[in-house]
């Protein structure tokens, strides 16, 4: 067992653990992308059922994120992150051994449970270990996501077509989860469970080393006061992701002409440019104003998917995306910085809500670009995608305004 030899250590534990964990969910949320091919050729579906999965899956993984955290607040943080593993190791195993579509959907929503709690329960123990630089934290975390999702498209395609077939890779990425799922049964951290009588929850042995935030707990967060430019700033981040899932979820059957590897390929430098766009404005985001910031590069995104899908070309098709991916990275981090402004003191609160609306955006739009694709092709499905940039970008400006102009009249009185 992680013996508790004092808290820079620990840190570090939590960190490989934590990394690892988003490493994982981002590479997992890329199997069905990558493989979907195959996927649909084996199981004898068209866009519309994979579709649906996307529905399924996207539609487990929001209440995972939502539950858990809850759920964590009763049994522990331990129990909701190893049981979120074990469970998502459990489904991709499934997923990969049974032979009817049926039985695939099904497993999709033990998977995107699991998936959703590993998700939000990593962060929020992040914020706890690492109150001290929560931002620079958090940042760092959601790289490994990207590089998850970077690294699948084209590990997975020449994987495929290096012979391994795709229910190895499923059954491979299911034993990784256990392994992760086996060091965080074994990982001291703060239990983060809370009780309404006490501000002290019961915490495993080494917490006390850990920052004051990370040992204790106090009641939870009322639920944020609801206002126009919160509205507005949920909305542009349900946006974002309706965006941004959909070119993940499409983007290899949007380029159906060409070579798997070259589709994939497409996919890892969207991946490649979201993780570098994160990477760059990271250091530098707090010389900007963040309205701007996250307007400008939702519009900059919106013009590069529309070059992307209007390109002669796929080397054009392929560039465009990857400027897209780009613009993507701050945009996300932005928005939740936007919203812990609108009401000061309420950011974890902000921040839940915030991420609770998101997924609305991946549950809402990619599985409908299945339908779009059936009825117009995906062409005009990848171009609604630009358009929710767009409005995101005009939904950043509206919570900025708002808020501006609210704060103004508050000063006037």
């Amino acid at each position: 067992m992680v013996t508790d030899p004092g808290p820079a250590r620990q840190r570090r534990w939590i960190a490989l653990a934590g990394w690892g964990s988003f490493l994982l969910i981002g590479w997992v949320g890329l199997l069905v992308p990558s493989l979907i091919r195959s996927i649909e050729h084996d199981f004898g579906q068209s866009d519309a059922g994979l579709g649906l999965f996307y529905l399924v899956n996207a539609v487990a993984y929001g209440f995972g994120s939502l539950v858990g955290g809850l759920l964590t607040e009763r049994i522990g943080r331990r129990v909701v992150l190893a049981g979120g593993l074990a469970i998502q190791a459990i489904a991709l195993v499934a997923q990969g051994v049974v032979l009817d579509w049926a039985v695939f959907l099904i497993a999709a929503v033990p998977r995107g449970l699991g998936s959703g709690a590993i998700d939000g329960g990593a962060q929020a123990l992040f914020l706890d270990v690492f109150d001290d630089r929560p931002v620079r934290a958090l940042n760092v975390l959601h790289v490994f996501f990207s590089i998850g999702s970077l690294v699948a498209p084209l590990a997975l395609a020449t994987a495929v077509e290096g012979g391994i077939g795709w229910p190895v890779l499923f059954a491979a990425s299911g034993l990784a989860s256990t392994a992760l799922a086996a060091a965080f049964v074994v990982l001291p951290m703060p239990a983060g469970r809370r009780t309404r009588r006490s501000p002290l929850p019961p915490r495993h042995a080494g917490a006390a080393s850990l920052p004051a935030s990370a040992r204790s707990d106090g009641p939870a967060d009322r639920r944020p006061r609801i206002s126009p430019p919160l509205v507005a700033a949920a909305l542009a981040i349900a946006c974002y992701v309706a965006a941004e899932v959909g070119i993940s979820s499409w983007l290899v059957a949007y380029l159906g002409s060409v070579q798997l590897s070259t589709a994939t390929l497409a996919l890892s430098l969207f991946w490649a440019g979201l993780t570098l766009g994160r990477l760059l404005v990271a250091p530098v985001a707090e010389r900007f104003d963040p309205v701007r910031l996250a307007a400008g590069a939702s519009i900059l995104a919106g013009l590069a998917i529309a070059g992307a899908v209007l390109a002669p070309t796929v080397d054009a098709t392929i560039v465009l995306f990857g400027l897209a991916g780009f613009a993507f990275g701050p945009i996300y981090p932005t928005i939740i910085v936007i919203g812990g402004r609108i009401q000061p003191g309420r950011s974890a609160a902000v921040t839940g809500l915030l991420a609770g609306v998101a997924v609305v955006g991946a549950v809402a739009y990619p599985p409908l670009m299945g339908a779009i694709s059936v009825a117009s092709g995906l062409g005009p499905a990848m171009l609604g995608t630009a358009i929710l940039s767009i409005v995101c970008a005009v939904l950043v400006v509206a919570a900025g305004t708002s808020r501006t102009r609210r704060r103004t009249v508050r000063a006037a009185g």
